[in-house]
């Protein structure tokens, strides 16, 4: 479980295939990598990988068929950025919100306006029945508010922090970004679909 307060950004330092996963090894900019387990959950731009391999400053996870059909993580190259978060520890304080780092599908971002104050992207996604004003979402494993939503649009707004902090600043039009969904949305789904 995750709450969308990326700690850290990190950059791809390896790619590899290996039939149909993929193997990245992530540098993160500060994270320490000393303290990572073999085993440990960190969620990447929203996808939740489990660490197989450490070195003294990066770490190894593998994505599967599944993740990077439903995600931007088969696009990863050396080089691209990603946002970091480790798992909750209990007893840790809850910012953000209910985070799986089960990522429902992919947005694009159609629109930025930058307000000065805040940085307003226009996503554009298939996942809008899920989506409510003033809700929660997680853009590429980041923890927003929903400011409004369109037939096929949604639209957020990030603080200077944010923009600085996460890999959402540097998102262009057209770009792909990893979209959770309140998981709530979706057992209300199941259950009003739910024959007796």
């Amino acid at each position: 479980m995750f709450t969308g307060l990326v700690e850290d950004t990190g950059s791809v330092v390896r790619a590899d295939r290996r039939s149909d996963a993929l193997v990245l090894t992530i540098r993160p900019a500060t994270l320490p990598v000393g303290e990572l387990a073999i085993g440990e959950s960190i969620c990447h731009d929203g996808a939740c990988l489990t660490v197989t391999e450490t070195s003294r400053d990066a770490y190894t996870v593998l994505a599967g068929a599944e993740t990077l059909a439903r995600t931007t993580l088969g696009d990863a190259r050396v080089g691209t950025k990603l946002n970091l978060e480790r798992s909750l520890r209990l007893g840790d304080r809850m910012g953000g919100h209910w985070v799986t780092g089960h990522v429902d599908g992919t947005g694009q971002l159609a629109e930025r306006r930058d307000l000065g104050a805040n940085l307003v992207l226009v996503i554009r996604t298939s996942l809008g029945k899920y989506i409510v004003e003033k809700g929660s979402i997680a853009v590429a494993g980041v923890s927003l508010t929903v400011n409004a939503v369109a037939a096929d649009t949604f639209s957020v707004a990030i603080i200077p922090h944010t923009r600085d902090a996460t890999t959402l600043g540097g998102l262009a039009v057209g770009g792909r970004c990893n979209l959770e969904t309140d998981i709530l949305a979706k057992h209300v789904e199941k259950l009003l679909g739910a024959k007796p």
